[in-house]
């Protein structure tokens, strides 16, 4: 395949989506998140801006430590700050603090923005740019040059948008990357601006635009059609106003629409499963009505529609689901069921016979009508299926326990659990006993039941002190329903070794806290039986 048909894909969830209202990603989802993405394929993987908020220098600490496979790890930053000396610009000091291999910057190209926004001349801003990319292009093995407002500039003044183009390819930018970030243009106007620049910039060019008009996945599609070849963009569309570029959407069009390559073929049945991660770590609901990815992207209701559908289902889809990872909702077939199952089992290195897949089947759907979602929650998924195959060993039975909470004289809510548990005869050889009632109290519920448990159960499994919660998730499912709602919980759990997430339900928010902290101290003890079998 040339090169010419080869599509660069830029994600920026971590970046610009999380600059999504209300989404906020903890350091661990951000490392879990970068993992995945790197694992599907993905080129590139901004991570954040160094020094604009301690979370993202945490992150890139962390990935100093963490080695990616496929995709380059990119830190972002502003050019350097007008009327300033690159070498002692505190923005850039704090880039060059990530030690990423890719630097992304960006710079003004719409003249009104360098005037009214950065308040200085279109020759410093020229300079700036100039300067700023010069200084990193020996400090990293590449420079991403994002050129902000470019199409509005472009509109405004097109001698001077194009200048600044010209001055970061000067500069040795590797890519130059267009981007209509106030969302506005129409498509047209991209395909003028793309065979302008075209025919004055050598270097390879990217697509970075936002949705304020509806049109970023269609500006997306003329910009390669005219020439670019990086796509930049988020999952799930996520980004400030009405969000980037979905580059789930833009990886189907370009991907099994256009002949594109973009990811591996292999990957994109994964897309679904990526896209619902990302609702989960974003602590949102996954959007139904998504292209490719939602779940009712390939639901047919009733009439005309289902009759044909199942006649032959291109009648009434532009794709075939599966191709995505989705899945079709009329009366979903034992057999497409069974084969999400079976390819969930597989990407978790388990076996699961044909004989009890069915069984998994319809206890996932059961459950899942109950609140459960287990994309994020791997670890409850592979508990369920070993009980399920007869495989589910019992390390632990919880006989009870109790939280409650007081008041106390410094006006601090304080919280007590206390647990009674047993355990096998053959754990309990050690300690002579194999039943430990004890307690233990923490500034909340949750801290005291996870104490308490891991304080019952570590006379006898004390590997499980290397069990560390390193994120905590509630989502109310029925918001209506007031007091009674039922609550979902998601726990993200390390032991420094491997990372896990459980689930639980229920309407009592502490009890789904405790299902998903018992499903995670089990996980830990049968990998730890695994890896020493």
């Amino acid at each position: 395949m040339s090169e010419e048909e080869r599509i660069v894909l830029f994600d920026t969830t971590l970046r610009d989506g999380g600059q999504t209202r209300g989404v906020h990603f903890s350091v661990e989802d951000k490392i879990k998140l970068t993992r995945e993405l790197d694992e599907m394929g993905f080129d590139y993987i901004e991570g954040g801006w160094p020094g604009s908020n301690p979370k993202d220098m945490q992150y890139f600490e962390a990935m100093k430590g963490i080695p990616l496979q496929h995709a380059r790890l990119t830190s972002f930053s502003s050019t350097r700050l007008k009327e300033s000396r690159v070498e002692n610009d505190k923005i850039l000091t704090e880039l060059l603090r990530a030690e990423t291999p890719v630097f992304t910057i960006f710079g003004k190209s719409w003249d009104l923005h360098v005037s009214d926004s950065l308040g200085t001349s279109l020759e410093e801003n020229l300079a700036m740019i100039h300067s700023t990319i010069e200084f990193l292009k020996p400090r990293g093995e590449e420079v991403v040059f994002d050129a902000e407002h470019f199409f509005d500039g472009y509109k405004a003044n097109p001698e001077y948008a194009l200048a600044t183009l010209k001055v970061a390819a000067e500069a040795g930018a590797d890519w130059i990357v267009l981007a209509d970030t106030n969302g506005g243009s129409l498509p047209s106007e991209v395909a003028q601006a793309m065979k302008a620049v075209c025919e004055i910039i050598d270097s390879p060019l990217g697509i970075h635009a936002h949705d304020d008009g509806g049109l970023a996945l269609a500006n997306t599609i003329v910009a390669v059609e005219h020439g670019a070849r990086m796509v930049q963009g988020t999952i799930n569309g996520l980004g400030e106003r009405c969000g980037n570029a979905n580059l789930c959407s833009s990886i189907g069009a370009l991907t099994l629409k256009m002949g594109y390559h973009s990811l591996p073929e292999q990957k994109i049945p994964h897309l679904t499963r990526l896209s619902r991660l990302v609702s989960e770590l974003s602590n949102k609901p996954h959007q139904e009505s998504l292209p490719y990815v939602g779940e009712r992207a390939f639901t047919h209701k009733g009439g005309i529609h289902v009759s044909a559908i199942r006649k032959n289902t291109r009648l009434y889809e532009h794709i075939s689901p599966e191709t995505v990872g989705n899945r079709r909702e009329v009366s979903i077939s034992d057999q497409a069921g069974k084969s999400n199952i079976l390819q969930k089992a597989n990407e978790l290195g388990m076996v699961v016979e044909d004989a009890h897949a069915k069984a998994i089947v319809a206890k996932v759907k059961e459950m899942e009508a109950r609140g459960y979602h287990f994309e994020g929650a791997d670890a409850s998924f592979e508990l369920l299926t070993d009980e399920l195959m007869g495989k589910r060993s019992e390390p632990f039975t919880v006989h009870g326990f109790r939280v409650h909470s007081w008041e106390n004289k410094d006006g601090d809510i304080w919280s007590e659990a206390t647990i009674k548990v047993s355990v096998p005869e053959t754990a309990a050889s050690s300690t002579g006993s194999s039943i430990e009632h004890t307690a233990a109290e923490a500034a909340g519920p949750v801290e005291a039941m996870d104490m308490a448990l891991r304080k019952a159960l570590g006379a006898f499994y004390p590997s499980l002190a290397d069990i560390r919660l390193t994120d905590y998730k509630v989502r109310i499912l029925n918001e209506e329903a007031g007091t009674t709602a039922t609550t979902r919980v998601l726990i993200n759990s390390s032991d420094g070794k491997r990372r896990w997430g459980t689930v639980g339900v229920s309407e009592n928010i502490i009890e789904a806290s405790w299902r998903a902290l018992v499903d995670s101290m089990e996980y830990k003890l049968k990998k730890d039986e695994e890896d020493q079998s």
